[in-house]
């Protein structure tokens, strides 16, 4: 199954307490963390929830 390389770009802080949970959801905690997930559509929702907030790249 494809993963995803998510990235944390920007702040939380000011943020809704959904996007700021969401966040917290992916294990992303500061900016320039890193996660990778598994490509599943409830990461997928996750992500389009907070898409303007982070990277997201495919990894093999």
């Amino acid at each position: 199954m494809p993963r995803l390389k998510v990235t944390q770009e920007k702040s939380g802080i000011g943020r809704a307490k959904n996007q700021r949970d969401t966040l917290r959801s992916l294990g992303l905690k500061r900016i320039g963390d890193i996660a990778v997930k598994e490509d599943r559509p409830e990461i997928r929702g996750m992500l389009a929830t907070v898409t303007h907030l982070i990277k997201v790249e495919e990894v093999d």
